[in-house]
């Protein structure tokens, strides 16, 4: 079996990423499983390798809108590295697939005695709050087309060039429109060859085009993790003696 690899971790020296693979278990998320709650302690931190999350500010009893996504460029449980177990947001899997989970106090433990780690963390939770603050400006001033491009390019850049799995009632709640927006927004981006949907299944046929109708909150988001990291759409290998 190939070895599970995370991007965050593929960015420590070898030796600490090394240490932190150990305390570490693998994974098989499901659709739909929450691994956080807001307000909730935080039990575990997960480092997605082929799962995708998504996160959610809490709604009460209104759909929650997603805020971020976190894919093997990242991980679930940032706020641990930041001095507080109780958790910010709501974390839900997008996409089923494989990670590595390791305990709160573990991943607690390893940060206080490594300043890589903390380094590493703290690049991805500025990540996250900027990806935050483009996600409420975009659902503010972008029309659904380009926000829908937008989201169908960073889930496939997180998750890989496989098909996506998401009902309709769920990309209208995660972007904060009705359904039939999603409808007709889907519609028309399969009639331009950009899509295939059918089913709750979304192929991706188009990349380049989709980014030319996507916002460029989406040039924005890969610009900001070349900076600070790699894009979630590339791969770092740890040279291994």
């Amino acid at each position: 079996m190939a070895p599970l690899r995370n991007t965050l971790i593929d960015l420590l020296p070898r030796e600490e990423g090394r240490l932190l693979e150990s305390m570490c278990r693998p994974v098989e998320l499901e659709l739909g499983e929450l691994l956080q709650q807001s307000d909730a302690p935080t039990r575990h931190v997960y480092f997605p390798a082929g799962a995708l999350v998504s996160l959610f500010a809490d709604c009460q009893h209104d759909p929650c809108v997603e805020v971020a996504m976190v894919g093997h460029e990242g991980m679930v449980g940032v706020q641990l590295a930041l001095g507080t177990a109780i958790a910010p947001l709501t974390a839900i899997v997008q996409e089923g697939g494989t990670a590595l989970r390791a305990d709160a106090e573990d991943f607690e433990a390893e940060v206080d005695r490594s300043p890589a780690l903390q380094a590493a963390v703290n690049r991805i939770a500025h990540v996250t709050l900027r990806q935050m603050a483009a996600s409420t400006a975009c659902l503010h001033q972008h029309q659904l087309a380009p926000r829908l491009a937008r989201w169908l390019l960073m889930t496939q850049d997180r998750a890989g060039p496989r098909s996506i799995h998401v009902t309709q009632q769920f990309l209208a709640d995660m972007l904060g429109v009705r359904r039939v927006g999603i409808t007709a927004a889907a519609k028309e981006m399969q009639r331009s060859g950009l899509i295939d949907y059918s089913r709750g299944t979304v192929t991706v046929l188009d990349r380049d085009g989709l980014r030319t109708v996507s916002c460029n909150c989406y040039k924005t988001d890969r610009l900001l993790y070349a900076t600070l990291l790699h894009p979630p759409g590339t791969c770092v290998v740890r040279r291994r003696r």
